[in-house]
């Protein structure tokens, strides 16, 4: 599907997403994207959709021609005191406050936000894979979190976080249970399943 430029016309649009809400181990992060109308690309679309190449690339291409954009992170101790929703929400909130040109709608790529102070906005479903604003924050929230996880797992080697980038993967899992937890793991999340508890209770 051919994503939009824009949202309506009178009004400028920040897009908002955020990427690493179901990771175990990392931050949250956000970016807020506010584009030129007439902005078109190809290939842009929901980072998750994209190759690692295809997203560097556009990286360029969007810090060249948006007209504003920001990136945000929350940390996994913030995410432990106020639950992964609320944190995405708040990386959002910064990286909105962060932008050098203050929007007047933002759209935010989900079904739920907590309202930012004096500007209106529009959740839409699945938002990444419809607006190019929402897409442009998916690939720089993805992409910088990526780093971010790569960077960390040199600290950390366990774990596998070069490819998982902190996401529950079997090996990441293996790791913690082989190894314990690391200062950057979410403690409030469920690290290991209780089978897996049982299955390692057994070969004791």
């Amino acid at each position: 599907m051919k994503l939009k430029a824009y949202y309506q016309k009178e009004l400028i649009e920040a897009g908002c997403d955020e990427a690493g809400r179901g990771c175990l181990a990392g931050p949250v992060v956000a970016a807020a994207v506010i584009l030129p109308r007439r902005f078109r690309d190809n290939l842009l679309n929901d980072s998750k959709q994209l190759t690692a190449k295809q997203r560097n690339g556009l990286l360029t291409v969007i810090k060249s021609k948006a007209l504003a954009y920001s990136v945000a992170e929350v940390s996994n101790e913030e995410i432990d005191e106020i639950n992964i929703l609320n944190a995405s929400f708040k990386a959002m909130h910064l990286a909105v406050g962060n932008l050098n040109l203050t929007p007047e709608l933002l759209l935010i790529d989900g079904n739920r936000f907590n309202k930012y102070d004096g500007i209106p906005h529009q959740c839409i479903i699945k938002g990444d894979s419809k607006y190019y604003s929402i897409a442009a924050a998916s690939v720089l929230a993805k992409t910088y979190r990526d780093e971010l996880m790569q960077n960390l797992s040199k600290e950390h080697t366990h774990y596998k976080w070069e490819t998982n980038v902190g996401y529950p993967t079997r090996e990441h899992r293996e790791g913690i249970r082989s190894h314990g937890i690391t200062p950057y793991h979410r403690k409030s999340f469920q690290l290991l399943p209780a089978q897996l508890e049982l299955f390692t209770k057994d070969q004791s």
